[in-house]
């Protein structure tokens, strides 16, 4: 098995190289769909579930292990009342936590002025999430201001 784990310095080269990427009007597009990439924890077991949601939804993942999550949140610009575990880049936008897959495609086709979506925490019933009785959560609409509204309740 290949070891993902990145060093501080390609961790800022790829967060560079997706921030111009993120410059670009419309989402990132691979062969089989829309690429997203997600940053997390080997040993994180719901970030694992989360990454096979989004690609039954139809999103080319590639999943970066590292045992610096936090780096890439402070990086992206994630304010810490809105982490989760997690955190997935596509296109111009942040995907913060356990983001339900129909709602980053919505972020993707409205294309608002946004940092992206976060569900902050580990809310049971959200998609990773799927043991015992679901909680009701919300799923925030991050501005690039470091404030927040809700986007959707699920």
């Amino acid at each position: 098995m290949r070891d993902h784990t990145l060093s501080r310095r390609t961790l800022l080269a790829q967060l560079g190289a997706l921030a111009l990427v993120g410059a670009l009007p419309r989402a990132v597009h691979a062969a089989g769909g829309t690429l997203i990439t997600v940053y997390k924890s080997r040993s994180c077991g719901c970030c694992t579930n989360w990454v096979r949601h989004m690609t039954a939804a139809g999103f080319d993942v590639k999943a970066i292990d590292t045992e610096d999550v936090a780096a890439v949140k402070a990086q992206m610009g994630v304010r810490e009342q809105y982490q989760s575990c997690h955190t997935g880049l596509v296109g111009r936008y942040v995907i913060e936590g356990h983001v339900p897959a129909d709602l980053v495609k919505q972020l993707l086709t409205e294309q608002p002025t946004a940092l992206g979506l976060a569900v902050p925490g580990m809310p049971v019933g959200s998609p990773g999430m799927e043991q015992g009785p679901p909680e009701h959560f919300e799923v925030m609409l991050l501005a690039r201001d470091g404030s927040a509204k809700v986007y959707a309740k699920r």
